[in-house]
């Protein structure tokens, strides 16, 4: 059995990923910082879309693999229970951060909920390094394009709304502040 509970097969995401690319990771050389950050995330939306909704549950749990620790200077808030995204049933805690126009993401979420983890590895992955603006940019129909709508509960999807939502709100305001 899979991690999905299916069946196992090999695929070439699986190959790929076994060739040391991890999800998210693309080869940029020559490009400057803003067409990388625009890229990652069409990249990574690109993905999903050639895969069938078991796979994407796969390469969803990938990404789950694949979320930086938490620093260890958040542990204390985290211990709080400060920067939760109460909308989302599950704990889940980002800390956004504006430094020189460019945004840095850090979240925690339990182990035990790997899909909500994995959408969060991506918008860590594609988010990490671009500016407010192209953030902003992004449309709330992420989980769609994602194809993950038609393979998530609507609960579940409600929350991870809303971790979008509040990454957008974050970057907003931190951006505010420092502009100020």
């Amino acid at each position: 059995m899979d991690r999905v509970g299916e069946p196992g097969r090999r695929t070439d995401r699986e190959e790929r990923l076994n060739k040391s690319m991890i999800p998210g990771e693309l080869e940029q050389d020559g490009m400057n910082e803003q067409e990388k950050s625009l890229s990652k995330l069409a990249a990574i939306v690109d993905e999903f879309a050639d895969l069938d909704k078991r796979d994407r549950l796969e390469l969803l749990l990938d990404f789950a693999e694949n979320l930086p620790e938490l620093p260890t200077k958040y542990q204390a808030d985290l211990d709080a229970g400060e920067h939760r995204v109460h909308e989302c049933q599950t704990p889940v805690f980002l800390w956004v951060v504006v430094n020189a126009g460019r945004v840095q993401i850090y979240a925690h979420v339990a182990r035990e909920s790997p899909t909500v983890k994995g959408f969060v590895a991506i918008l860590v992955a594609a988010f990490s390094g671009a500016s407010p603006e192209e953030i902003l940019a992004v449309k709330p129909d992420l989980l769609q394009r994602l194809g993950l709508a038609e393979a998530l509960g609507m609960s579940r999807m409600r929350g991870l709304t809303a971790i979008l939502g509040r990454i957008r709100q974050e970057v907003r305001l931190a951006a505010a502040t420092n502009s100020s």
